[in-house]
């Protein structure tokens, strides 16, 4: 049903109060007031206002019988004397009750006149937009409490607070991984985390500050040893352009990276390193470089700066020789054996970035 003007609907609506309406139309009116909740309002407002003027006029019909049935009195019964102070008041209070009835009804006519119902539209249109308001202002005060407890407790578990991320990636079965040296340096606690979300705590066994390699150990009871790495580490230099990618975590997920060989040396001429076309980031320092055999030829060691487009990988070699290291006391009891037999060759790409997830970890520095 398209809206109404005010007046139709007043009409409309002191119709249905008089109880004209037949049923049919009473569930059509009341239909459309809840359709209308503006409309709904100014109902119940006209309905206190005709029942109020009602309450007037019955007020105002009892004054009038009360007045006929004085006058009758007084007609059959004259008392023998009566002071004209009795009969003043009497007349004044005749004048009074008149007057009040005509005050009330007065007010309302006014009220009615001057568009004061007219106006509770906007009023009550006003209010619910002042209300909405209020509540946005509410919603905006709380999150920025939780924010600022937030921040409060941040401050407070500040320690507790990873500082940094990077990549390390499995070397033997019983759980030694390597990384950066630079990722690891002043750390308080590591933990490893796979791409299932497993974390490990793991302890610093050994550090290589020159080549820029740590070496960890997976500490954790809940960690069990594997069967075997399905990789194997190149001990021969790999030539210029070969093709070559990665496995990193510069965020939270594993992100891959394939190019090539653009240099058999690194910065500056360094002999121990690579320098590869492959983009990297700050999380991809400490993952493993690999040929298209599956074969783990270098260390990410991180961009250069100043450099563009120039990222380096620590050989294997490197690797080697920091192992050799180790002194025996630091493994206790726990040798580091490489695997020497390669699981990728026959495989795809794709199969192949999907054996070496279970082996490549965030390493998380507290």
């Amino acid at each position: 049903m398209k809206d109404l003007n005010e007046q139709d609907f007043l009409e409309w609506a002191d119709a249905y109060l008089r109880e004209e309406l037949s049923e049919e139309e009473k569930r059509q009116f009341e239909a459309y007031c809840e359709a209308n909740p503006v409309q709904k309002e100014l109902l119940e407002w006209h309905q206190t206002f005709v029942g109020d003027l009602k309450k007037a006029d019955a007020r105002v019909n009892f004054q009038r019988d009360l007045i006929r049935i004085a006058q009758g009195y007084g007609k059959s019964y004259q008392p023998k004397s009566t002071t004209k102070v009795i009969s003043l008041w009497d007349r004044l209070k005749l004048n009074a009750a008149v007057a009040a009835a005509i005050a009330i009804v007065s007010v309302f006519s006014t009220l009615w006149l001057t568009g004061y119902y007219k106006n509770l539209k906007k009023t009550t249109s006003d209010y619910s937009a002042l209300r909405r308001d209020m509540n946005t202002v509410k919603r905006n005060v709380n999150a920025q409490n939780a924010a600022i407890q937030n921040i409060h407790n941040t401050k407070d578990n500040a320690k507790e607070t990873m500082h940094y991320g990077a990549t390390g990636f499995m070397i033997t079965k019983n759980g030694y991984v390597v990384t950066n040296y630079h990722v690891i340096t002043g750390a308080d606690s590591v933990h490893l985390q796979n791409h299932k979300g497993e974390s490990f705590k793991a302890n610093i066994v050994f550090t290589n500050p020159e080549k820029d390699l740590a070496i960890l150990h997976i500490n954790d009871s809940t960690f069990k040893s594997i069967k075997s790495i399905p990789y194997t580490f190149k001990k021969q230099d790999s030539d210029m352009g070969e093709d070559v990618y990665t496995i990193g975590f510069p965020r939270d997920e594993a992100v891959y990276g394939q190019g090539y060989l653009s240099s058999s040396t690194g910065y500056a001429g360094d002999t121990l390193a690579y320098q590869i076309s492959i983009p990297v980031n700050p999380g991809n320092s400490g993952g493993p470089l690999l040929d298209k055999e599956g074969n783990v030829i270098g260390i990410i060691s991180g961009k250069q700066k100043g450099l563009d487009g120039a990222a380096f990988a620590i050989k294997t070699k490197a690797l080697m020789e920091t192992l050799n290291s180790i002194p025996a006391d630091s493994l206790n009891g726990k040798n580091v054996v490489l695997n020497n037999k390669n699981l990728l060759h026959n495989l795809s790409r794709t199969d192949q970035i999907k054996k070496l997830q279970d082996y490549i970890y965030i390493v998380k520095v507290y």
